[in-house]
Order: structure tokens, then C-alpha cells, then sequence
């Protein structure tokens, strides 16, 4: 893959989102728990990024680091997805398939509140750390045959954690795919001249609860809403000038489902919702495909 550092080159499409705004915002939220790896789940080590950093000892089991996780799933799911229905929102649910597997009875919730289900891997883990295309690949239709099992729909776009491999795309591409997101790399959508069907959704780890896991990132709730809203600020100023922008704002069960930092969630999604058509906030699918009519 050929690093293009250029892009747009300043020259940004003339393209308005279906709802006539300039700036449309994607809401995303990860399922992945249950994906992580544990060493209880048989995977070679366990997970260790948490709450705190696990000082349990390498290849011993770590049931704090699994109750961390599982606290998405029982409780903070629910906190969320009511925060999604209240302010009227949709949004993509990231799934990593063994998350997928082992409680489809979420997954099939998730859909069924009117949420996109994409592809986050078979498990929590970067695709770049496959030794082969035909190792990426199995475990690639494992998490497609679980997320269609358990929603009933084959997931249309595809996220991991870290970085894709140099396989990725290709095996997308020729699943069907209709978007893919490891990219950090622009404000706008863009086709990769390798696999022109595939609309790249470049992704954000700026504007993303991650960062409340990260010592140099948010401690307090309003911290991400503080920064989340000089985002909307930026780019809406932008778009109301008529350069069209995409913004992604990214959450996870375990960590914004922890009622303290709740309120980084419901308040971005109420100032989203205060916006009204200034802005279009939209599922993935239906940013890649109204990018896709538009260019």
C-alpha cells in the first residue's frame, strides 16, 4: 500500500449529505467484550489495558480484567443504548465476533433498536498481527457468520483495533464490503485506488472515550465533552463555509457505560441532537452510500 500524503490536495468535492448539511457525524460504539483476549479464555495472555493496568502475572488468569470487561455488556449497554433511543440517534456498533458469539442475545438488541452491526474482528486485536491472508481470512468470515447469525443481517463495513493488515482490504473487497475505517488520515471519505468499491471511512482515536484509559488523555467526564464540542465547533464552521466534513465520535460499554463518565456520552449525543439539520448524524452504511451516490 502507497502512502498518499496528499488527498484531496485542498480541493474538497462539492457535496452536500442527504439532509442538505455539509458535516455529517458518526456515532460509533464498540462491542468487544468478551473478544478480548483472556487467558481463561484459553488465548495466550490476557488483556491488559483496563480500569488500571493489570499487574497480574503473564499467562495467569486475570478474573479482574474479565469483570472490567463485563461490566459493558451487563450493565453498560443498556445505560447506552436507552441514551441512543431517548435522544433519537443511531448509531454503528463495532462487533467483534467472539463478543458476537457468546452473547448474541445483544447483538440481536443492538439491531433491533435500529443500530448498525459492522465487523471488529474475530477478536480484540490488531489485523496486522496475522501471520498469513488465509489465517485473517478464516477468522474474517467467522466474525461475518457470527454477527449474521445473531442479527440477521451480513455486516457491510469493517473496523479492528490498531491497524489492518496489508491483506485487509483485499479480503473486504472481495466479500462484498461496502466500507472500511482504519484510516485516521482525513476529514472526509475517500476510495482506495486498489479496491475502488470500498468507501474508506477514515476513523478518529482523538475524539474517542479510549482516551480515558490513556494517561494523557480525559479524566473527567466533561473533559470529553469539552473536546468533542471544539470538534463540532471546527468542522461545522468549516462545513457552513461549504467545505463537507465527516465527523467520528467513538465509545466503548465499558468505559463510558461506567456512569461517571455516562455523561461524556449523553451530552455529545444531546448537543448532536440540538443541532438539527445543521448537521447529519448517520450510521456508517448510510454515510458510505450517500458518499458514494454523491462522488
Amino acid at each position: 500500500m502507497t502512502r498518499d500524503l496528499v488527498g484531496y490536495g485542498g480541493t474538497w468535492p462539492d457535496i452536500r449529505w442527504p439532509n442538505g448539511a455539509r458535516l455529517a457525524v458518526s456515532v460509533v460504539v464498540n462491542f468487544e467484550e468478551g473478544a478480548e483476549q483472556q487467558v481463561g479464555d484459553g488465548d495466550p495472555h490476557s488483556e491488559r489495558m483496563g480500569e488500571v493496568i493489570s499487574v497480574v502475572a503473564p499467562g495467569v488468569r486475570d478474573m479482574g480484567q474479565e469483570q472490567i470487561f463485563a461490566y459493558g455488556t451487563r450493565a453498560g449497554l443498556w445505560r447506552m443504548l436507552d441514551g441512543l433511543d431517548r435522544h433519537g440517534i443511531k448509531a454503528t456498533f463495532l462487533m467483534c465476533g467472539r463478543a458476537v458469539e457468546r452473547s448474541p442475545v445483544l447483538a440481536r438488541e443492538i439491531a433491533a433498536r435500529g443500530h448498525e452491526a459492522a465487523a471488529h474482528g474475530w477478536l480484540w486485536r490488531p489485523q496486522a498481527d496475522y501471520a498469513s491472508e488465509a489465517e485473517e481470512a478464516r477468522d474474517l468470515d467467522r466474525c461475518i457468520a457470527a454477527i449474521e447469525a445473531a442479527t440477521g443481517a451480513r455486516p457491510r463495513g469493517f473496523f479492528c483495533r490498531g491497524s489492518e493488515s496489508i491483506w485487509t482490504r483485499g479480503l473486504l473487497a472481495a466479500r462484498g464490503f461496502a466500507w472500511a475505517s482504519n484510516a485516521f488520515d482525513d476529514d472526509l471519505p475517500y476510495r482506495d485506488p486498489a479496491h475502488p468499491a470500498l468507501a474508506i471511512l477514515p476513523y478518529a482515536l482523538d475524539t474517542n472515550d479510549m482516551k480515558f484509559f490513556h494517561p494523557n488523555g480525559f479524566v473527567r467526564a466533561a473533559e470529553m465533552v469539552d473536546y468533542v464540542n471544539d470538534a463540532i465547533d471546527v468542522l461545522l464552521a468549516e462545513a457552513e463555509a461549504g467545505k463537507p466534513r465527516l465527523l467520528n465520535i467513538g465509545y466503548h460499554l465499558r468505559i463510558c457505560g461506567r456512569p461517571a463518565r455516562f455523561p461524556a456520552f449523553d451530552r455529545v449525543l444531546a448537543r448532536l441532537a440540538s443541532l438539527g439539520d445543521r448537521v447529519w448524524v448517520a450510521r456508517r452504511d448510510a454515510i458510505a452510500a450517500a458518499w458514494s451516490a454523491a462522488t
